[in-house]
């Protein structure tokens, strides 16, 4: 499993904070953006979003000031389902139960502790399959018809 990661300039120090997680807990990492200037929010979103949707075993992370632009962009690509995470409930049920292959999470909103320990949670977290299924394969009937 490779991890796609990005973020805007409001979400640079917190990428940097986990992205030195991911390489100390050794997973492979691409880094789409940006490097601490300036960036559009929607551009890293597709970047990231259609990284993962091309690679179904990968997962992704997207950081902003928010989190909410990346989550609005990036489950604009078909096959993401994108999930904007601020709690360890959130972060475990949305990998659970709507088999969610990108966290979104904003740099402003979170402290780095809790936002290392949603990655961790949201990573090590399987989908559970059973009835959920039926339900992510609505999500995805969606995306074909609207």
């Amino acid at each position: 499993m490779k991890i796609w990661i990005g973020c805007d300039h409001a979400g640079y120090a917190l990428k940097l904070e986990v992205l030195a997680m991911l390489l100390e807990q050794n997973y492979t990492v691409e880094d789409l953006g940006c490097d601490g200037s300036r960036a559009d929010y929607p551009e890293i979103a597709a970047a990231v979003g259609k990284a993962v949707a091309a690679n179904p075993e990968d997962k992704g992370i997207l950081i902003c000031g928010t989190g909410i632009g990346m989550s609005i962009a990036a489950n604009k690509v078909r096959g993401v389902r994108a999930a904007l995470c601020a709690d360890h409930f959130s972060a475990k049920y949305t990998r659970l139960h709507n088999d969610a292959n990108i966290i979104c999470m904003g740099a402003r909103t979170l402290g780095s502790g809790v936002a290392l320990e949603l990655v961790d949670l949201f990573l090590n977290t399987p989908f559970e399959g059973g009835r959920h299924e039926k339900r992510v394969a609505m999500i995805q009937d969606m995306e074909n018809h609207f």
